[in-house]
C-alpha cells in the first residue's frame, strides 16, 4: 500500500445519506446505474488509488520530468507512467468522455467522488487524463470535423492543454497579445508565447490537442476579441488519426517548481520555428465563453484536488497520533512518573486533528453537493425542464465554483501546513513522511484557474452582482429553511441562523458601497479589499450547514447504528465543534466589512 487512504466510507454517508443520490440512480439518463452498481465502481478506484497510482507518487516528485530543449520534448518517469497506464488501461478516462463517443453515463456527483481519490493518490494522473474532459468541449461546441477530432481524442488518448496565461498577461486575460490570421484554406496560423501551460507536452500519448486563446487580426481588445482554437502537437489525417507533420507549437521552458513535479508546466511558443495551424472551434467567434466550459471543469478538479489531499493528510495525522507516544496526560503532567500516551490523548492535538476532521469532510460535502447541482443540471437538460429551473441550477453551480476552488483550496493548503504537518511535529518537516509533499503539491491549488484573490472578485462582481442576487438568495433560503425547522441540535442551528444573517448583512453592506463608487469611484477600494473575506466566510457558513445536515442524519441513525455508532458520533462531535469554533468568527468579519474604511489605498507606495 502506498501512502494515500481513501475515506470511503464517508464519500458513501455524502452520496447516499446527505444527498440521497439513489434518488436519481436507474431512472433517466443514469437509467443503467443503481447503488450496488456505483459503489462498486468507488471501491475499484479507491484500491487502484491506495496501491498502483499512488505507488509512483513520490518517484513523481523526485525523478521528475526529463526536458529536452533542443526538441521541446518532455519524458515523464517510468514508475509513473505505470500508475498511468493503470489508470487508462481501467477506461477510468470514459467517466468525463461524451456518451456518444464512449463515454459513460453516471452522475458528476458519482464522477468527482470518483475523481477525489485519483486526486488524493497522485493527482497528476488525473490531469494528464483531462483530456477526454476537453474532447467533450470539443464535441459540444464543434463542426463536423472538429467532433471527429474530439472522437479521435477518446479513441486514441491524446492529450490537451488550455492555453490563456502569457507572459504579461496573467489573470488579465483579455490583455493576451497571442495573434490568430485567418489562411484561405479556412485555418488559422496563430502566434505568440502562453506561459504557466500545464501537461504542455509529455510521453503519456502520441498526440496532444491545445486549447488556445487568441485574437483574430482586426478584433476588438480584451476577452470580447478573443476566439477558441485547436491546435495539434502533430497534424493529423482526421478520419484515422494518423499522424503527419509536426505543427508548429513547441514547448521552449519547463517550469522548475515548488511541487507538483511530475505534471509539466511549460512555456510554450507558438508560430515561431513554423506556422502554428490552428482550427477555430465552432467556426464562431466565441471563445471566452467556449474557455469557461474547460475553465469550470478545471476549478471543479482543482478544488476537488485540494480536498482530496487534505483528506489523505489528515488520514496520516490521525493514524500517526494513535501511535505516537510521547509524554504523559496533562492531567497528571506533574507525577514525573506517569505513563506516556499517545499523542491522540493531548488536548491541543485533539483539537488540531477534530480542525481536520471537520474542515475535509465539511468540504468533501460541498465538492459533491455542488456535483449534486450539476447532477440536476443534467436530468433537467436531459427531460425538456422549464428554461427558469435550468437557468437557476447553471447559476447555482456557478456561484459555488469560486467557494470549491477558492475557499477549498485556501483551507486544504493552510491546514496541511498548520494542522496536518504539524502533528508529526520535526518528522513531518522529513520526506519520512508524505506530509511534506503534500503541502507543496497543494500550494498551486490555490495560484492556477485564478488566485484565491480572483475566486473573491469572481464571487462577488459576477455571481453575486451580476445576476442581482438571484443564486445567493437561493441558497440563502436553503439554509434558513434548514436551520428554521428543529430538531436536533437547536443551538447550533441558531448560531447557524446567525453566521447566514451576519454574511448577508456583508453582501449587503458592499453591494450598497460598490453602488455608490458609481458616484465615487474610489469607494470600490472598499468592496476590493474585502471580497476574499466574503469568499472564505460564506465557504464557512456553508460547510457548517453541510456539516449539521450530516449531524442530524447521524443522530436519526444512532438508535440503530450498530458498528457505525462512533462514525456518526463523529458527524455530531465535528458539527458542532466547527460551528462552536469557527462560526463566530464570521460576525468578527462581518464587523471588519462594516468598518472597511479603504484607508490603505492612500498610503503611499514608498510606505510599503
Amino acid at each position: 500500500m502506498g501512502h494515500y487512504i481513501a475515506n470511503l466510507r464517508d464519500i458513501e454517508f455524502c452520496l447516499f445519506d446527505l444527498l440521497e443520490r439513489e434518488s436519481i440512480l436507474g431512472k433517466s439518463i443514469y437509467k443503467d446505474l443503481d447503488r450496488d452498481t456505483a459503489m462498486g465502481m468507488l471501491e475499484e478506484v479507491k484500491r487502484m488509488a491506495e496501491n498502483d497510482l499512488a505507488a509512483s507518487f513520490v518517484d513523481g516528485d523526485q525523478i521528475k520530468v526529463k526536458f529536452d530543449p533542443a526538441t521541446g520534448e518532455a519524458k515523464l518517469p517510468e514508475s509513473f507512467k505505470k500508475s498511468y497506464k493503470t489508470f487508462m488501461d481501467n477506461e477510468w478516462w470514459r467517466i468525463d468522455a461524451p456518451v456518444d463517443l464512449g463515454g459513460s453515463a453516471i452522475p458528476p456527483s458519482i464522477r468527482w467522488a470518483i475523481a477525489e481519490m485519483v486526486l488524493g493518490s497522485n493527482p497528476a494522473i488525473h490531469i494528464y487524463a483531462s483530456g477526454t474532459a476537453f474532447a467533450h468541449v470539443a464535441y459540444i461546441f464543434g463542426t463536423p470535423e472538429q467532433k471527429q477530432m474530439a472522437k479521435l481524442m477518446i479513441d486514441k488518448q491524446w492529450g490537451a492543454t488550455m492555453m490563456l496565461t502569457e507572459p504579461d498577461a496573467g489573470s488579465d486575460v483579455g490583455a493576451g497579445r497571442t495573434k490568430a490570421v485567418k489562411q484561405p484554406d479556412g485555418t488559422w496560423h496563430i502566434t505568440g508565447t502562453k506561459r504557466f501551460i500545464t501537461s504542455g507536452d509529455s510521453d503519456l500519448s502520441e498526440n496532444i490537442i491545445h486549447f488556445v486563446l487568441a485574437r483574430p487580426e482586426g478584433a476588438v481588445a480584451g476577452t470580447k476579441g478573443l476566439d477558441l482554437y485547436l491546435i495539434p502537437k502533430y497534424m493529423f489525417d482526421i478520419q484515422t488519426g494518423k499522424l503527419g507533420k509536426r505543427n508548429g507549437v513547441y514547448v521552449t521552458k519547463l517550469e522548475d517548481k515548488m511541487g507538483l513535479n511530475v505534471s509539466t508546466t511549460c512555456e510554450v511558443n507558438l508560430g515561431e520555428k513554423e506556422p502554428a495551424v490552428g482550427y477555430l472551434l465552432g467556426e464562431v467567434h466565441d471563445g471566452i465563453a467556449q474557455m469557461f466550459k474547460v475553465i469550470e471543469y478545471a476549478r471543479m478538479m482543482v478544488g476537488t484536488k485540494a480536498i482530496a489531499t487534505l483528506s489523505a493528510g489528515y488520514q496520516q495525522a490521525l493514524s500517526y497520533a494513535k501511535t505516537r507516544v510521547q509524554g504523559p496526560d496533562l492531567t497528571v503532567a506533574k507525577d514525573k512518573n506517569s505513563p506516556r500516551v499517545e499523542i491522540i490523548k493531548h488536548p491541543d492535538v485533539r483539537r488540531s486533528l477534530m480542525v481536520q476532521k471537520s474542515y475535509s469532510e465539511g468540504m468533501r460535502a460541498l465538492v459533491l453537493y455542488t456535483a449534486t447541482i450539476q447532477d440536476a443540471f443534467e436530468l433537467a437538460q436531459a427531460e425538456g425542464s422549464d428554461k427558469e429551473k435550468i437557468e437557476d441550477l447553471h447559476l447555482i453551480n456557478d456561484l459555488l465554483l469560486p467557494i470549491v476552488k477558492g475557499y477549498g483550496s485556501e483551507k486544504s493548503w493552510t491546514l496541511l501546513g498548520t494542522e496536518s504537518l504539524q502533528t508529526f511535529g520535526g518528522s513531518g518537516f522529513t520526506t519520512d513522511w508524505p506530509l511534506e509533499q503534500y503541502v507543496r503539491d497543494a500550494k498551486i491549488d490555490t495560484l492556477y484557474e485564478g488566485t484565491t484573490a480572483i475566486q473573491g472578485l469572481d464571487f462577488f462582481f459576477r455571481k453575486i452582482v451580476r445576476d442581482r442576487g438571484r443564486s445567493i438568495t437561493i441558497l440563502g433560503k436553503e439554509i434558513a429553511k434548514f436551520a428554521s425547522a428543529g430538531g436536533n441540535l437547536p443551538e447550533e442551528k441558531k448560531a447557524l441562523l446567525k453566521a447566514l444573517e451576519d454574511v448577508q448583512a456583508m453582501i449587503g453592506h458592499m453591494v450598497g458601497v460598490a453602488m455608490q463608487s458609481q458616484e465615487n469611484p474610489k469607494e470600490i477600494y472598499k468592496v476590493g479589499l474585502n471580497t476574499s473575506r466574503l469568499l472564505m466566510a460564506t465557504g464557512d457558513l456553508i460547510i457548517a450547514w453541510l456539516l449539521l445536515r450530516q449531524a442530524d442524519i447521524a443522530q436519526s441513525k444512532l438508535a440503530n447504528a450498530g458498528k457505525d455508532t462512533e462514525f456518526y458520533n463523529g458527524k455530531i462531535a465535528s458539527a458542532k465543534f466547527f460551528v462552536r469554533s469557527v462560526l463566530p468568527h464570521i460576525s468578527v468579519e462581518r464587523a471588519v466589512v462594516e468598518s472597511e474604511t479603504g484607508e490603505i489605498m492612500n498610503i503611499a507606495e514608498s510606505a510599503f
